[in-house]
């Protein structure tokens, strides 16, 4: 996703959450799930750009125990992150190369950047490979980050006018360092595999998946590559209107099916403690005091109730003026798995962070409707989970 580290980000998260609450009083939410899908445990990313790695993985492992119909929570999958992320380091610097620099090269990458890894090499269980080679518990990669990008930015320069055969041998021997060595084959459960065995033991087919969007700077119902950094692959998503977009989410959600969400969390209603709002400032600023009891009552010696922050309600204008202004912005990837209602009524979408557990829903947050609806940049999801009529028209 975005080419900003996690760090960073997490400090605008937390100022845009500490604005927000200087304006406003966010009531005590109580949620009632209409549906929740098999989701594998919160990991933490922590400072390492790598959410589109560990949001996807962790689709592909529910979408795994969904294929294999998987009922033992002590035999789900637990994937490699850092398998994924080297392979994507080593094909991103070749192309970077051949582009003479102008392509991003950085932390942040996409959905089908996963997908193509699984298709090309496979999978990789977290328990024979974690990646953490440097000597931390979590990820912690701005030093292999800069490395690898000093690296590349040297290579391109070509002092010597003509590239060796060997210069990829340096991007690998960074990323071997800090990541450790990928083993070639591995056991598991007294089984020998390497990375594509395991993949095809969990009947797992990276070409049954498809990324929906939606933007009108593009015709609805073709495809097209989302111009963001991050998408150096230039993968496309299929271009459908949003109220469409919105009726595929929900019919999948409810169909047993999850889906990789990448979105913009940097409004400032999306908070650190697990709530996704999508704040009208106006309404913010009246909120509150004198005029919150004049519309809620207040019961003799008690304080009023605080009622839900007013939301805008975006729509496919809304939408595009955000994209084109670059206020819906590519940030950050997560699994939407699940549909909750609020006390108030307002309908959210429940989403498996990669921020660790240690927020108010233990790394679930709740986002309600309006704001995946405003703030969606592309969600990934099995083709089945389509309605019969847009899987003919992706087909054509």
């Amino acid at each position: 996703m975005k080419k900003i580290t996690v760090i960073a980000a997490l400090m605008l998260l937390s100022a845009s959450a500490f604005g927000q609450k200087a304006n406003i009083k966010w009531p005590d939410y109580e949620f009632t799930t209409e549906v929740q899908n098999v989701i594998t445990s919160v990991k933490d990313q922590h400072r390492s750009g790598t959410c589109w790695a560990f949001s996807t993985l962790g689709f592909v492992e529910s979408e795994i125990i969904r294929i294999n119909g998987i009922k033992d929570e002590a035999a789900y999958p637990d994937f490699s992150e850092m398998f994924v992320i080297y392979r994507s380091y080593l094909e991103r610097a070749d192309k970077y190369v051949r582009l003479d620099g102008a392509l991003n090269f950085a932390a942040g990458s996409e959905s089908d950047d996963v997908l193509h890894i699984i298709k090309d090499y496979g999978l990789m269980p977290q328990s024979v490979y974690s990646g953490m080679n440097y000597g931390t518990e979590l990820p912690v990669q701005g030093e292999m980050d800069a490395a690898l990008k000093s690296y590349v930015e040297a290579i391109v320069r070509n002092p010597n006018r003509k590239l060796t055969p060997v210069w990829k041998n340096g991007v690998d021997g960074i990323l071997k360092a800090y990541l450790g060595e990928i083993p070639e084959t591995f056991t598991v459960d007294g089984v020998s595999y390497t990375p594509a065995s395991y993949r095809d033991h969990f009947k797992f087919n990276p070409e049954d998946y498809v990324s929906l969007t939606s933007f009108t700077h593009h015709p609805f119902y073709t495809y097209f590559a989302i111009e963001v950094n991050d998408n150096w692959r230039w993968d496309t998503a299929y271009n459908i209107p949003i109220d469409e977009f919105m009726k595929v989410l929900d019919s999948a959600i409810r169909a047993g099916y999850t889906v990789a969400w990448g979105a913009d969390v940097s409004e400032p209603g999306f908070t650190r403690d697990g709530i996704g709002v999508l704040l009208d400032p106006n309404a913010v600023i009246k909120q509150g005091g004198s005029d919150q009891e004049k519309w809620v009552g207040k019961e003799e010696g008690k304080p009023a109730p605080v009622p839900a922050p007013a939301e805008i309600v975006p729509d496919q204008e809304y939408r595009q003026k955000a994209f084109d202004n670059k206020t819906l912005t590519d940030d950050h990837g997560m699994q939407i798995f699940g549909i909750a209602h609020d006390q108030f009524g307002t309908k959210y979408y429940m989403v498996k962070n990669s921020w660790g557990t240690k927020s108010k829903y233990k790394g679930i947050w709740y986002v309600t409707e309006n704001y995946v609806k405003g703030m969606s940049l592309d969600i990934m999801l099995h083709k089945d989970a389509l309605p019969k009529d847009l899987k003919k028209k992706i087909a054509k």
